[in-house]
């Protein structure tokens, strides 16, 4: 059975502060140590969000897609996204929207999703991730761990 709270956060180790995917589910498997090993919390980490991550929805009760972002607001942005078709051609990096209509399209109607958007502001090839991205992605980690424990004790909306 899929655990109920489902994070998938994609992202480059490889160009600077495109890292926060990554170490967002790196931190937070020690923080959730015990969500994770009672099955209430799936992390998942891929460098970028394909067709195939819309099997990964089936069952979940919540989604939250975690990336880096240089629109975002510091240190992060956490909003609710809605499924809906990508104007591109291509199957390969797909917006979490996208992934959200693919599962609609294969599986039915997708569980409640958000995108937790952590500013970053490098992003070249080879780059260390910044010391303000380091500092935003405490803030987001501190944020979702609350939020997530508060969904996984039968708080009403969000994780």
């Amino acid at each position: 059975m899929p655990a109920p709270l489902l994070v998938l956060a994609v992202g480059n180790p490889s160009r600077g502060d495109d890292a926060l995917g990554a170490l967002f589910v790196e931190r937070a498997l020690v923080l959730l140590e015990a969500e994770v090993a009672a099955g209430q919390i799936e992390l998942l980490c891929d460098y970028q969000l394909q067709i195939e991550h819309a099997l990964d929805l089936a069952g979940r009760r919540q989604v939250v897609f975690v990336d880096a972002s240089v629109r975002a607001e510091a240190p992060y942005e956490y909003a609710p996204v809605r499924a809906r078709r990508d104007e591109s051609f291509s199957s390969h990096a797909l917006s979490p929207a996208a992934v959200l209509e693919t599962h609609r399209s294969i599986a039915g109607e997708p569980p409640p999703a958000w995108v937790l958007a952590i500013r970053g502001e490098r992003f070249e090839l080879g780059e260390a991730i910044s010391p303000m991205a380091i500092e935003h992605l405490e803030a987001a980690l501190t944020f979702f761990v609350g939020t997530a424990r508060t969904f996984l004790l039968g708080g009403v909306g969000r994780p």
